[in-house]
């Protein structure tokens, strides 16, 4: 359970490095689909949702991995 764990946060944290990197690339104008403005925007709000999962989504799952399980005290589920 623990490498599991380990493995999505990982690839949490690789992902979102990779978002930014493209974020920058298009802020960059690297791509003939998107140029001008419009690619300073696309791209600063990549940056941002790729910051955001490499930073706070890997801690929003540590705090969930962190909590106890229920526990079935026998009582029926409604």
């Amino acid at each position: 359970m623990a490498r599991q764990r380990f493995f999505a946060l990982g690839l949490f944290r690789l992902s979102g490095a990779i978002i930014v990197m493209f974020g920058f690339l298009i802020l960059m104008q690297r791509f003939d689909w998107v140029q001008g403005g419009k690619a300073k925007a696309m791209g600063a709000i990549f940056v941002m949702v790729g910051l955001f999962q490499f930073v706070i989504v890997p801690r929003l799952l540590l705090s969930l991995f962190r909590k106890p399980a229920p526990r079935d005290n026998g009582e029926p589920r409604p």
